[in-house]
């Protein structure tokens, strides 16, 4: 492997500025680490190597010219196949939309070419991003860099993937119950979920738009703060875009952290955690000691509620958003309808795999005449609680730290026949949707099998300096970040 693609995205600027090498010559390293890794590895679902090639050419001309490079220009990035690119295919890993190519760009991927970011591809995903293991994808399962025998967790399990593979240097997930903080979690990288509204989700293909957020993938804090500074922003044709300005992420990351009052999250430090998880939660409340923070323990009582609440609320959501793949305008159709009915039930039938059935079923239940009161309406309530719960919590303690996941990665396969499991491991991760907050996932050490486990950190609304800075803090305590899968 190109020693340069384990490097950092600030180290791989850094060199492409200093003329050790060229952004064609980076990015082409990139594609042949992914012809090398891929088949095994299941990250991409298809690679944009015209589109990377292009950017990466005009990365070389400004260099050539001495011209100042925008922010991460000529850096190798993934893009979940949930986001437009137009002239590539985006299909959110569906059979449904097997054969969509996009017409447009998201708003993320208009702003990534902008900074003349080389997308190397479109990475796999569960299927719609529903799913925590990245086994939900309609054309292959992603295996984790670390033990291709266990999941890399989901749904942005490709993005996490190709980053902790060097496949891909930076990648953007996107973040409805944990699908990026998990399976950075999984993989031993940095994950990041911003305040709903920071990020323009034009252009993602929804899956429950009052929880979906896009977010960076990146292997130190530093390249994920730098990412988040490139898509975040006030977009119009967002209605939930925040009208704020953009900060610079990564000026707030040397910020002494002393005195920082630090929360540790009671109710998910109890039963159901790995002994490893345990130790490493412990040892992760030691090194903010050490720091200077100061510990207190803080109650979430409504946090037991988060999955329950997430199902109906998530699930409503899937049913309507999901309405519009219905055969007759894109997307995969039938070829043997003899009515119009049967096109729409057969096209439905034949092109959703079977979790986004059952969430699209669970969500009509939910929505249903007689039901809307009990259910819908009651998890909407229920999360006014929860998002109370964090409003509360913050004016006692600066950030909150828990587990990402109880456990570390499981074996592909150990979960796929009890659904109920699966939601499971999205307990801790659940909650920071449900209110709004950021959270990040970073690598916090390793099981006794070898396996990543990640640390969750939590911020009041639009205090990503805030979570970026204690994670930075955190990270630079340790040398997990450091340690690279062995593939």
């Amino acid at each position: 492997m190109n020693e340069l693609l384990k490097k950092s995205a600030t180290e791989q600027s850094q060199a492409l500025k200093n003329k050790e090498i060229s952004a064609v010559e980076l990015t082409n390293a990139a594609f042949e680490r992914i012809d090398e890794l891929d088949e095994k590895l299941g990250a991409f679902n298809s690679l944009t190597k015209e589109i990377a090639l292009n950017t990466a050419k005009k990365v070389d001309e400004k260099i050539a010219k001495g011209e100042e490079l925008p922010l991460l220009a000529g850096v190798p990035l993934a893009l979940k196949d949930n986001m437009n690119l137009k002239g590539s295919k985006t299909t959110a890993s569906s059979k449904i939309l097997e054969n969509f190519v996009s017409p447009f760009n998201a708003t993320v991927t208009d702003k990534l070419l902008g900074n003349l970011v080389p997308i190397v591809g479109k990475a796999n995903l569960d299927e719609f991003a529903m799913g925590s293991s990245n086994e939900n994808s309609a054309f292959k399962k992603v295996h984790n860099p670390w033990d291709l025998k266990k999941v890399p967790g989901g749904s942005s399990g490709g993005s996490a993937a190709s980053v902790a593979a060097c496949e891909a240097t930076l990648a953007l997930g996107s973040d409805t119950g944990g699908s990026i903080r998990l399976p950075a979690s999984f993989c031993g990288i940095v994950g990041m979920k911003p305040t709903y509204g920071r990020v323009s989700r034009y252009g993602l293909i929804a899956f429950a738009s009052s929880l979906d957020q896009i977010g960076p993938f990146a292997r130190t804090v530093e390249d994920a703060a730098n990412l988040l500074e490139v898509i975040s922003g006030h977009d119009p044709k967002d209605s939930t875009s925040l009208d704020l300005p953009v900060e610079h992420y990564a000026a707030s990351l040397n910020n002494d952290i002393k005195g920082m009052k630090v929360g540790v999250i009671k109710e998910l430090m109890t039963e159901g955690l790995s002994e490893d998880v345990q130790k490493a939660m412990e040892r992760a409340i030691e090194d903010y000691k050490k720091l200077g923070a100061e510990i207190v323990e803080i109650s979430l009582p409504n946090l037991k509620h988060s999955i329950g609440i997430y199902y109906i609320l998530a699930t409503a959501e899937c049913s309507s958003n999901l309405a519009r793949f219905d055969g007759v305008r894109y997307g995969y159709r039938t070829p043997d309808a003899q009515n119009l009915m049967e096109m729409y039930t057969k096209s439905r039938a034949e092109g959703f795999g079977p979790e986004v059935k059952r969430r699209i079923m669970l969500g009509t239940y939910a929505l249903s005449s007689g039901y809307y009161d009990a259910y819908y309406k009651k998890a909407q309530q229920m999360r006014a609680l929860v998002t109370q719960d964090f409003v509360e919590a913050f004016k006692k303690a600066d950030i909150l730290i828990s587990p990402t996941c109880p456990n570390t990665a499981f074996e592909l396969g150990a979960k796929a026949s009890d659904p109920l499991a699966m939601y499971l491991t999205d307990i801790a991760t659940i909650s920071a949707n449900l209110a709004g907050i950021p959270g990040m996932s970073v690598p916090a050490g390793f099981d006794k099998d070898g396996m990543p486990i990640g640390l969750q950190i939590l911020a009041p609304q639009l205090q990503e300096s805030r979570l970026f800075n204690a994670a930075h803090k955190f990270e630079r305590a340790n040398d997990y970040y450091l340690k690279l899968a062995n593939i």
